[in-house]
């Protein structure tokens, strides 16, 4: 082997990346130009193929850490479990209008008028002594809309009489 041909790299380049001859001329083999052995038609820069041709390499199988697979399959997973939900919720919703006026019925009551000294306990316990007192101060309160069972002597409430 010569000097020369120690020079060169497997694809005739020098040192430099210079195709054939340190000084420029081409080789024995370059000099025919395309289809002849060792001829080189193009350039191929270092480390890459031209064109997507030659060898490729083999790249090793993507693996996800803990964490990234709760992020691609966890993440996912709750949020759609969320969405689930929510929508499930508007579907079973327990307070729904009437579709028609005929639908709708009246809560038959009866007004009491609130003395001084008397709870919605004491009231409920005389007009229904067959329910649970608890129940019926429920009743009441949602019936007159009040935020506490907090009444005032002379307060008028309806109470359901069933």
């Amino acid at each position: 082997m010569s000097a020369s041909s120690a020079f060169h790299d497997t694809f005739g380049r020098d040192a430099f990346g210079n195709y054939g001859r340190p000084d420029g001329g081409a080789s024995a083999g370059q000099q025919g130009g395309f289809g002849q052995r060792g001829s080189i038609a193009r350039h191929v820069p270092a480390g890459g193929n031209s064109a997507g041709r030659g060898p490729r390499v083999k790249q090793a199988p993507l693996r996800l850490t803990r964490r990234g697979r709760f992020v691609f399959i966890g993440v996912p997973l709750i949020l759609l479990a969320a969405l689930i939900l929510s929508f499930s919720g508007f579907l079973n919703a327990p307070a729904k209008a009437a579709e028609s006026a005929a639908g709708l019925s009246l809560t038959p009551t009866v007004t009491v008028t609130v003395q001084p000294g008397e709870s919605l306990w004491a009231i409920a316990e005389t007009v229904a002594p067959e329910r649970d007192p608890r129940d019926v101060v429920t009743d009441i309160i949602q019936l007159n809309n009040l935020d506490a069972a907090r009444v005032v002597p002379g307060q008028a409430l309806f109470i359901p009489s069933k």
